[in-house]
């Protein structure tokens, strides 16, 4: 409450951007006009008609500035959970905006790098290159006479992105409560996947370690570049990089003009993506045309690695097994594919899943092989898994936009590109690695290794067991019937443990006696009184009770 108090303006400012394009009815609905005391009359109710929905969806976020600009795009990729129309349009999200000065540029690298300009380097292009909300490009030389690119983070952009964030989260809290929908479309979730993603955007050394291992897997491959890092001089704010000069693969009449071979870089473009993805399992996210380049020497560039996606070992197996089943047209393997990611929730209708899958096999059965776009595929797929509840990891879709985006560019270049065919070889090669002796074996090896480490930690566990019961906190969760029949078998059992302990009881008495009266070879009381004989009456009396009120009971 008291962040909240301090930031009323910033939250005014949301209640009015929704009011100007007709969402006020969102900002009263949570609440939000009550906690700003904000009159009803000052949010505008005239929806512009002209405008689309999810027009006036991209118009508030590019309104409320640089962190809702971000999130707009990260939502872009959800076409699990958001209609085309609405992805459509955030893919048009542009966070442009003019340039900080270069002086205060110059401020920034002197202080994280603690050092004057002039002893770093050997010039500095004060005109970014390119400028955003997050930070801009210079280019510059450093003393060796190399060429490189300059990421320098905006000046105050940190708090308030922050601020931005945990507003954000506050506003989902109260949505939360008003609306059933905003957990069912994960709406919490997505905005604290954002928010990780933001965070991790604000941090320039994250995406120059992104860069160095994309690099690692291309060390070999001369037609591929991507650009070096200069660790010395970068930072959290600071990312100095290998300069990148070349056309952007949009540029076809330069790329023609210049010689180059259309068809050799979409095959390359596609191959490079494909290797990041099914073996590297770490891949560029979002390789638009602006963030491809052909240099002058013919190499494929890849430069910006702010948003990239994992793929774990598991993951990328079902991923294999889920491209030779799209390209087998099988829905039984994409339905066991999507099962054995385990992303299927308790609820998900599994026979509709199914039927919806064989509709989409049928849909693309009279396709030929060659036309079929993975990419497209794959959104189809999501849209169908959306459908019936099946709950996707951010990296799989992170992976299906990528494919479609490179398939736009790839088949701008060559529209007889048929992806699915150079992505079968991929596939078939983990399949093989997959069920390989040896993977096998090690697989063999760790699940025992597990299973043994489980035994040795058995003894602890039910220790740990036989004091929550000791101090009666063990926590049972039945229905009704579930607890009927527990009762019941409780009761079975504490029947028969009674049975058998008066029945030994009764044994050791009558053995006791016996022994005692027959090895005392001095008179007692026992002698004169029929002790064993009463004994014996008053044990069956009572054996014969407890024996009629358990089958009585109906419970033995």
């Amino acid at each position: 409450m008291s962040s909240f108090v301090r930031h009323t303006g910033r939250y005014r400012d949301i209640a009015m951007a929704l009011g100007r394009h007709g969402f006020g009815y969102l900002a009263e609905g949570i609440g939000l006009t009550r906690l700003i005391r904000l009159p009803l009359r000052r949010l505008r109710k005239d929806e512009p008609s002209a405008r689309t929905l999810a027009e006036r969806i991209r118009l508030v976020l590019e309104e409320l500035g640089p962190t809702f600009v971000k999130v707009g795009q990260l939502a872009s990729t959800r076409s699990d959970l958001l209609p085309e129309a609405i992805i459509q349009e955030l893919v048009k999200l542009q966070d442009q905006v003019p340039p900080f000065p270069a002086e205060e540029a110059r401020g920034i690298l002197e202080a994280e790098l603690h050092q004057p300009l002039a002893e770093l380097l050997q010039s500095f292009d004060e005109t970014p290159l390119a400028a955003a909300s997050i930070g801009q490009v210079h280019r510059a030389r450093l003393i060796s006479g190399e060429p490189v690119a300059i990421k320098i983070q905006r000046p105050g952009i940190s708090p308030v992105i922050e601020l931005d964030l945990d507003i954000l989260q506050h506003l989902t809290m109260l949505a939360i409560k008003r609306w059933s929908w905003v957990s069912r479309y994960q709406i919490p979730q997505m905005v604290e996947e954002f928010s990780r993603s933001i965070r991790a955007e604000l941090d320039y050394s994250f995406e120059g370690r992104n860069m160095e291992k994309i690099r690692r897997q291309f060390q070999a491959d001369e037609g591929i570049y991507i650009p070096g890092v200069h660790w010395p001089l970068t930072t959290s704010r600071v990312l100095t990089m290998d300069f990148v000069e070349g056309e952007h693969l949009n540029r076809l009449l330069a790329i023609d003009e210049l010689g180059y071979n259309r068809k050799e870089l979409a095959e390359r473009l596609v191959n490079a993506l494909l290797r990041q993805i099914f073996e590297g399992g770490f891949f560029h996210a979002d390789p638009h045309p602006g963030n491809l380049l052909v240099t002058r020497n013919g190499e494929l560039a890849f430069i910006d690695f702010g948003m990239v996606g994992r793929l774990s070992g598991e993951m990328k197996d079902h991923l294999s097994s889920l491209v030779i089943a799209l390209m087998r047209r099988s829905t039984e393997g994409m339905v066991r594919a999507i099962l054995r990611m385990g992303l299927v929730g308790e609820d998900a209708d599994t026979s509709g899943l199914r039927m919806d899958l064989e509709r989409l096999r049928e849909r693309y059965y009279d396709i030929p092989f060659a036309e079929i776009q993975i990419g497209q595929a794959l959104q189809d797929l999501f849209a169908t898994a959306q459908k019936h509840q099946v709950v996707l990891p951010a990296d799989l879709l992170l992976l299906g936009k990528a494919l479609l985006t490179v398939e736009g560019v790839a088949l701008a270049l060559d529209p007889d590109l048929s992806i699915l065919d150079l992505a079968e070889p991929f596939g078939r090669k983990l399949l093989r690695e997959k069920y390989a002796a040896r993977r096998l074996g090690k697989r063999l090896f760790d699940e025992a290794a597990e299973l043994t480490d489980s035994l040795v930690d058995l003894p602890q566990q039910v220790r740990k067991l036989s004091s929550t019961l000791a101090r009666g906190k063990l926590k049972m969760d039945m229905n009704v019937p579930e607890m009927e029949q527990f009762l019941r078998k409780l009761d079975q059992i504490s029947n028969r443990l009674s049975f058998s302990i008066v029945l030994l009881a009764f044994s050791i008495i009558m053995v006791g006696l016996i022994i005692g009266s027959s090895l005392s070879r001095m008179p007692t009381l026992l002698w004169d009184i029929p002790a064993i004989e009463i004994g014996f009456v008053v044990a069956t009396l009572m054996f014969l009770w407890l024996l009629f009120s358990i089958f009585r009971s109906g419970r033995f």
